[in-house]
């Protein structure tokens, strides 16, 4: 990854943009933060907020022309100037602090002491110049003077004045600025020759002799000199956009007089449009009114402010639990993730949070811009692995599951019996195989009734790779698949599992797929299914069936065929949520896996239905009543069924040898080949002991290998306060021990555990 395409991933997350309330101010007050301190009763923090904006916050939230509220999302908009005004009277000043810095030695002259000429010298002299303001009337504040006492009294414009000469500006007053060569008053030409940079901020009339003022920096034709937009135009500016043309000029000549560019970085000075988009859904909250006729009371204006909607994007960390449980959002993530990966030497700290996403896609459709932090998070987990700084717990034992199902206990390939080529293969995967075998067998059967040729293929398709950034094992299991697939013919593929699905979709484009559930919703249910009673149910989708919506059409069919009405869960179809075990977040980050799973199950309070084993499993271990697809056509006791817990990991690479050599002996009438010397080995363990195995990813062939090891080679050491051997073995990048006695013909487990490390050259793990 690239800065320039660190860049565009930032830029494309819009939660740091500003609402549109503060974009539309040309000075940019934090109406956001405002509305919050309000709301909290801390209206001395809702001075301080004006103040960080305003020059002038006493008098500007009389005056204000408020453009922020053309803006707000609100049907009826927030009273900001009401809860403005609340700040200033009830909020505390912060004592002003004399600067104890020197002045700088240069100059600049203000011609014009109305609302832009004073905010350019208020500026101009918190950067520590010397400020000359000259006026052609005997007062300061033009046109400020022209409101109404009850609107803005005189009394707090003239504090206001009293608190900028206060910063040691100097003041010509009944002393007009001629803007062409007049002995008799003093001329632009000679401010411009005394002074290091002006501003003309005197209303109109003036373009002659100025030429075009730039709209960006307000410079002119005349070098060093300034000019607010409102000069030469035939209008009035609106006060507070007046204000804005003072800051603007007072910038452009700090930066004149630097001698640094007066165009750099000068995006969003001004009103500009929004780029942050908020989720409206669900609000409508009525303003409050002036129960006193003459502005907001303390209690009044916390319940304005509370209606605020502090606007935000975070739709993504909102729908994701993974983006929400590390506390930010994708613009800081992003920038994370890259510094992780530029680490040369020293201390990975993202290396779990880059493991820990499910590489689903959720946030990419929910964000407004369409924001992919899967598809960065494998990509980085790619570099990772080409950099040699993948750890290798966070993966391992996936990447072994998928290596044993690869292997000749679970790999098979074969034509349907008295055929030699398909027309049709049946995949069905490596974890339905696992959760349930005895619903792949009927389900090819029902194939080989329906479809002509019917082929089985049995193997994994490589995801756990894909997901893990391993490369070069992901392509060497498809080139594996696509050798036994050569073998059949080139068939069409049936898929039951949707993770396949998409593995295949993706990375073998010419391969003829369809999903098992639109052959049964084309072909039919199996016989006797019809006969079932229904209910109701919440289906979820599998997060790899996010874009495929035939493949939701035919379950949704499905379901209604055997008699079930469907209550779609608030996300569904392509917003659907991972269960976890995609990317392997289950095995990254278990705790963040629990909350996803809590999260999802507590949904709705229907049972469940769904179309991928490992969400059924998943569910149904955190005691959510949940049925797979194939439950419905094919389990006696439904209830029984929905609550069943999954097997265990051993379990599940049992279920597969088991699953292949049933159905070589009752299908093609084959024999598995011999066991290897480790199966033989008989375990007993307790209750407690095999949950810990569950918990530690330890499985039964792991400790087998370990035990015929240590007995054969006699590495195993005696403990003598208990009488048990304790033995280890590294029979891949994992190291187990195993706490064991002998009993006769079996061996007794009263503890185990392993650590997924390697040392490699230069200390890194």
């Amino acid at each position: 990854m690239d800065q320039n395409h660190l860049h565009d991933l930032e830029t494309q997350c819009i939660q740091e943009c500003a609402p549109a309330c503060v974009a539309s101010c040309p000075m940019h007050v934090d109406v956001r933060t405002l509305c919050a301190n309000v709301q909290q009763g801390n209206f001395t923090a809702g001075l301080q907020t004006l103040k960080k904006a305003l020059p002038f916050a006493t008098l500007t939230c009389r005056i204000c022309e408020q453009p922020c509220r053309e803006v707000c999302l609100r049907h009826e908009p927030i009273a900001v100037a009401d809860l403005e005004r609340v700040c200033v009277e009830l909020g505390s000043p912060a004592e002003e602090k004399a600067s104890s810095l020197t002045r700088r030695k240069q100059r600049v002259a203000i011609v014009g002491g109305g609302i832009s000429g004073l905010t350019a010298a208020y500026d101009l002299a918190h950067k520590r110049y010397t400020v000359v303001i000259y006026e052609a009337s005997g007062v300061l504040g033009g046109r400020l003077r022209s409101f109404a006492e009850d609107c803005l009294p005189h009394a707090v414009l003239e504090k206001e004045i009293e608190a900028l000469l206060q910063l040691g500006i100097e003041v010509h007053l009944n002393t007009a600025v001629s803007f062409n060569a007049d002995s008799n008053r003093i001329t632009l030409g000679q401010l411009q020759h005394e002074f290091d940079a002006v501003y003309v901020a005197v209303g109109a009339g003036r373009e002659s002799v100025l030429g075009a003022i730039d709209p960006v920096t307000r410079s002119t034709a005349l070098p060093g000199v300034f000019a607010g937009s409102e000069v030469g135009s035939q209008k009035e500016l609106p006060f507070i956009t007046a204000m804005s043309d003072g800051r603007i000029a007072a910038v452009s000549m700090d930066r004149s007089i630097q001698k640094v560019s007066l165009t750099a970085s000068r995006v969003n000075e001004g009103p500009y449009e929004s780029c942050l988009y908020t989720n409206m859904a669900g609000e409508s909250r009525q303003p409050v009114t002036h129960m006193r006729g003459k502005g907001y009371t303390a209690e009044e204006a916390k319940s304005e402010a509370a209606r605020c909607l502090q606007c935000e994007c975070m739709e993504c960390v909102k729908d994701c639990e993974y983006l929400s449980f590390y506390g930010g959002y994708p613009k800081k993530y992003v920038r994370q993730i890259y510094n992780n990966l530029s680490i040369v030497m020293g201390t990975r700290l993202f290396n779990k949070m880059i493991n820990s996403c499910s590489l689903c896609g959720q946030c990419k459709e929910v964000c407004p811009t369409h924001l992919d932090m899967g598809a960065l998070c494998k990509e980085a987990r790619q570099t990772m692995v080409e950099q040699g700084h993948m750890p290798p717990s966070a993966h391992d034992f996936a990447l072994r599951d998928m290596a044993f199902s690869n292997s000749p206990h679970f790999s098979l390939t074969r034509n349907q019996p008295g055929t030699d080529s398909s027309q049709y293969v049946f995949f069905p995967g490596c974890q339905l195989s696992a959760s349930a075998p005895e619903q792949v067998k009927q389900v090819y059967a029902y194939l080989e009734d329906h479809l002509p040729q019917v082929g089985l293929m049995l193997g994994c398709c490589g995801a756990p790779a894909d997901w893990a950034g391993e490369r070069e094992i992901f392509q060497a299991a498809l080139e594996e698949f696509k050798a036994h697939y050569a073998e059949l013919g080139k068939p069409k593929v049936v898929l039951a599992c949707s993770s396949c699905y998409q593995v295949f979709k993706n990375n073998l484009p010419d391969l003829p797929i369809v999903s098992l559930w639109e052959i049964f919703d084309q072909y039919g249910l199996p016989e006797g299914a019809v006969s079932k009673k229904g209910g109701v149910v919440s289906i979820h989708d599998p997060c790899s069936t996010r874009y495929e919506s035939q493949i939701h059409t035919s379950v949704r069919s499905l379901a209604q065929k055997m008699g079930y009405r469907i209550e779609e869960l608030p996300l569904n179809r392509e917003k659907t949520t991972c269960c976890s075990f995609g990317g392997q977040t289950w095995l990254a980050n278990p705790p963040l896996s629990q909350q996803i799973i809590e999260r999802r199950i507590h949904e709705s309070a229907n049972d469940y239905l769904t179309y991928c084993s490992m969400c059924r499993d998943f569910f149904a271990n955190h005691g959510k009543s949940t049925l797979h697809l194939l439950d419905l056509f094919y389990a006696s006791d439904l209830r029984t069924r929905a609550e069943r817990k999954g097997p265990g990991f051993s379990q599940r690479h049992e279920n597969r040898a088991r699953l292949k050599e049933q159905m070589l002996k009752e299908i093609w009438s084959e024999t598995m080949p011999d066991h290897e010397n480790y199966e033989s080995i008989q375990l007993v363990f307790s209750d407690e002991v095999k949950q810990l195995l569950e918990d530690r990813l330890i499985l039964t062939e792991d400790l087998q290998k370990v035990i015929e090891y240590a007995e054969r080679t006699q590495s195993k050491f005696l403990q003598q306060e208990n009488g048990h051997f304790l033995a280890h073995y590294k029979p891949t990048r994992v190291t187990y021990w195993v706490d064991y006695s002998v009993e006769e013909d079996h061996y007794v487990i009263h503890n185990a555990y392993s650590h997924r490390m390697e040392l490699l050259e230069g200390g890194r793990s």
